[in-house]
């Protein structure tokens, strides 16, 4: 092997090591920047807004973690304060729900093998899918995928619906988001829709 070429082998590795230390660094770099608090207006754990009096509480980064909450005989609601301990909550002290399948991540409480309007045995709720035939009604819970920076999804609680919009109630939707959140509701072709490519669909206690 020439000088040359054992040259350009070195230089070419060089430059991977480059790219992998600068790939590992970046994604630690999000992880933490992930569990900063950047709304400074609210602390961890403060009341910011409530449905039926379930409230929503501030978590800071949208990674970040304050423990497990648990009812008093042991049923899991999730990590304070994601969004998918707000809605176990909400289904648990407003609807008196429990789920047989108490953990998961938020994009998991909807299953895609099912079809509109089937049951959702591991959450023991009615799913429907988006579009459905199926209008969107307050008190379902509404299940959004994942996306490049939020592999685990989002799960919400539908506060409100009119013919043309649907406003939900959410906790933790990240330190430029609020708590409450509205998008178009159209109905085509005997469907309705809710005009956001992320809601895969929601559920139903019937």
């Amino acid at each position: 092997m020439t000088k040359i070429r054992k040259g350009r082998i070195l230089k070419k590795r060089r430059w991977i090591y480059v790219i992998a230390g600068l790939l590992i660094l970046g994604y630690t770099g999000l992880r933490i920047f992930k569990k900063i608090n950047f709304n400074t207006r609210f602390t961890v754990g403060q009341k910011i807004d409530s449905l039926n009096n379930v409230f929503v509480f501030h978590n800071g980064g949208v990674d970040h973690v304050a423990g497990r909450n648990t009812t008093t005989d042991g049923y899991n609601l999730g990590l304070k304060y994601q969004c998918v301990e707000f809605v176990k909550r909400y289904y648990y002290e407003h609807l008196d729900h429990r789920m047989p399948d108490s953990y998961g991540h938020a994009k998991d409480f909807f299953d895609k093998t099912l079809t509109d309007g089937q049951k959702n045995q591991k959450r023991n709720l009615t799913q429907y899918t988006n579009p459905s035939k199926t209008r969107p009604r307050v008190d379902d819970l509404l299940v959004f995928s994942g996306t490049l920076f939020n592999r685990y999804g989002h799960v919400a609680i539908v506060a409100a619906v009119t013919d043309n919009e649907v406003e939900i109630i959410q906790q933790n939707p990240g330190p430029s988001g609020t708590s409450r959140a509205s998008f178009r509701l159209d109905r085509k072709e005997g469907k309705w829709k809710i005009e956001n490519t992320r809601i895969l669909g929601w559920l139903r206690k019937e």
